[in-house]
């Protein structure tokens, strides 16, 4: 499979003016991080941000992790855990981290955490290594 980034991106794309504009990734010692403040837009149940926005985070700090280690990758399987909603305005910080790699599939975890360390979301996945 072949990848190509057109600036599209709904995560992270500059050219959508539907996206989230996710940038600013980074390693913060062993970790991938990204933070994002939800706005109303992105509500789910009022004053609570979608659940499907709180789990296309986790896949794209993911995805960007393999991407910053020269790795396009898309994911092939993603398991979500909510422990918690993500209140709309406040913000948060997405982490992830490689747990294993067999060949082209690596495995790695992301989870999304208010600035006082509370628990949003953990996800657990399967990424799978394309070319460019």
């Amino acid at each position: 499979m072949k990848v190509r980034d057109d600036s599209w991106c709904f995560a992270c794309g500059p050219d959508n003016p539907y996206g989230l504009h996710l940038s600013d990734f980074h390693f913060q010692n062993d970790k991938f991080v990204c933070t994002f403040t939800p706005q109303r837009h992105h509500q789910g149940w009022a004053g609570l941000t979608h659940g499907g926005i709180v789990a296309t985070l986790l896949d794209e700090v993911m995805t960007k992790m393999l991407e910053a280690q020269h790795t396009n990758a898309v994911t092939a399987q993603m398991t979500i855990r909510y422990r918690q909603p993500l209140p709309i305005g406040q913000r948060a910080v997405a982490r992830a981290w490689v747990t294993g790699q067999r060949g082209p599939l690596v495995r790695a975890e992301a989870e999304l955490l208010l600035p006082d360390d509370t628990l949003i979301a953990h996800a657990q996945a399967k990424l799978m290594a394309a070319a460019e």
